[in-house]
């Protein structure tokens, strides 16, 4: 599972502690709630079904997904299926592309997600193999579903905006300085990380 509220806060005071600006944040938006997936490769596909569309078309679309196969439908249910049975979900040539080749390595045992390498590079260079899924998305999966504290998506621009508000920086930071301004908040960029977009989201910064 991901970071419990308590993993959250904990993580956040500690580079808080050490972080006068965090701190001062801290003060004004306080802690974010949890974000928190299930682990599996249900949690990835439904990033592919979401991917360049509206929160709510890709709600729509997975809501008929489920409908044609069953809510706790299996990697080979997807397959069974022909491209208009997808297509009439919502699903384009290039989702359905995505998703088949998510559900063929799950079928095959190439992804196991009971068993993710510890260490997080690896991890995010096995998840990475699936087509549709960078490392944005690995990230974020590694991040919410499995709870790893140190993940810190320094690409995602509501982190890189996040972090520009919470160090009261000139400008929005690249993604190579997201990284390099977070280095000394390891182990806890996880917390940071999820702390960001709260700030980003939050008007009292």
């Amino acid at each position: 599972m991901g970071l419990s509220q308590a993993r959250l806060n904990e993580g956040i005071d500690h580079v808080a502690a050490q972080e006068p600006k965090v701190a001062a944040a801290l003060d004004r938006v306080g802690y974010p709630e949890p974000r928190i997936r299930e682990t599996g490769y249900k949690t990835l596909l439904r990033t592919i079904v979401g991917q360049q569309v509206s929160v709510a078309a890709a709600t729509s679309m997975w809501n008929k997904l489920e409908a044609e196969l069953g809510e706790d439908f299996t990697p080979a249910c997807l397959l069974g299926r022909d491209f208009d049975t997808l297509r009439a979900c919502g699903l384009s040539r290039q989702k359905q592309g995505y998703a088949r080749s998510l559900c063929e390595l799950v079928t095959a045992g190439a992804v196991d997600f009971d068993a993710l390498p510890a260490d997080d590079e690896e991890a995010i260079a096995e998840l990475t193999q699936i087509k549709g899924i960078g490392r944005w998305s690995a990230e974020i999966y590694l991040l919410f579903a499995e709870g790893r504290g140190d993940m810190w998506p320094a690409g995602d621009l509501a982190v890189q905006e996040g972090l520009r508000r919470i160090l009261d920086l000139s400008e929005r930071p690249s993604e190579k300085e997201t990284r390099a301004l977070a280095e000394g908040w390891s182990p806890h960029r996880g917390a940071m990380a999820i702390f960001t977009w709260h700030a980003y989201a939050n008007p009292a910064l």
